[in-house]
């Protein structure tokens, strides 16, 4: 008897592991759009039998109800958010670090030698961006010339009006890279000026969901595809 029981007990894990793992994942749009759609087929194929659901915005997730497992939050949380996320038991877990630095067509790059011939260019501003013009002249000892280039709310919209010619964006490598591989962008300052660096994007999830086995899948590839120590760093941001 206890033998039979041990047995169906073994085959109601294998069934339940064989059942698909569903993560909902909510996400700041740029980073949803430009670095983790373009790699939903490798994370799929990679990780067998894991179900996920994505919802972009920009508000930060509270956790009050089940409606999301984790959430990829740009920029470093604030007091109040770093207040509710310890007294709730939530990890907050960085995503490595990224280089802000600008970004143009190849046709516009020949015209740029230095920083200040940024000056003559069209200067794309990402009017959410936590690393704006501003600071990357002051990081190069110039002032930031006057506003007078299009404004956009978010970095992949600013990415892909560089693509297109119409100025010079200041954005993220990480989330700019399908359009560098592509030659799509350059970094015409590339070793002339120093870039910005910084971590733009956090994990962020109840303690509760970290063994469960679609968070565990998710976490051990986006470990892989950032080159991070996913232990190391949940052991770090962990709440006391």
């Amino acid at each position: 008897m206890e033998r039979g029981f041990g047995e169906l007990q073994l085959g109601i894990s294998s069934v339940a592991a064989r059942r698909p793992q569903l993560l909902k994942l909510h996400s700041a749009p740029s980073f949803a759009a430009q670095w983790l759609v373009p790699r939903l087929g490798r994370l799929l194929t990679e990780c067998e039998g894991l179900e996920l659901r994505i919802a972009a915005g920009t508000d930060y997730t509270r956790f009050l109800a089940d409606e999301f497992d984790a959430d990829v939050v740009y920029g470093a949380p604030s007091s109040d958010f770093l207040g509710h996320a310890s007294s709730q038991g939530m990890v907050m877990l960085p995503l490595g670090t990224e280089v802000v630095t600008p970004l143009c067509a190849p046709s516009l790059a020949k015209r740029i030698r230095d920083a200040r011939d940024l000056f003559d260019q069209t200067l794309i501003e990402s009017d959410n961006k936590r690393v704006r013009w501003p600071a990357w002249f002051a990081a190069n000892g110039l002032p930031a010339p006057p506003p007078r280039g299009p404004r956009f709310d978010r970095s992949f919209i600013s990415i892909s009006a560089a693509a297109d010619g119409l100025g010079v964006a200041l954005e993220s490598t990480m989330l700019a890279e399908r359009e560098l591989a592509a030659g799509r962008l350059v970094r015409p300052l590339q070793g002339i000026c120093e870039d910005v660096v910084y971590t733009g994007h956090w994990l962020v999830f109840p303690s509760s969901r970290r063994y469960a086995r679609s968070m565990v899948l998710f976490l051990d590839w986006l470990g892989k595809e950032l080159g991070v120590d996913v232990d190391l760093a949940i052991t770090r941001e962990m709440p006391d």
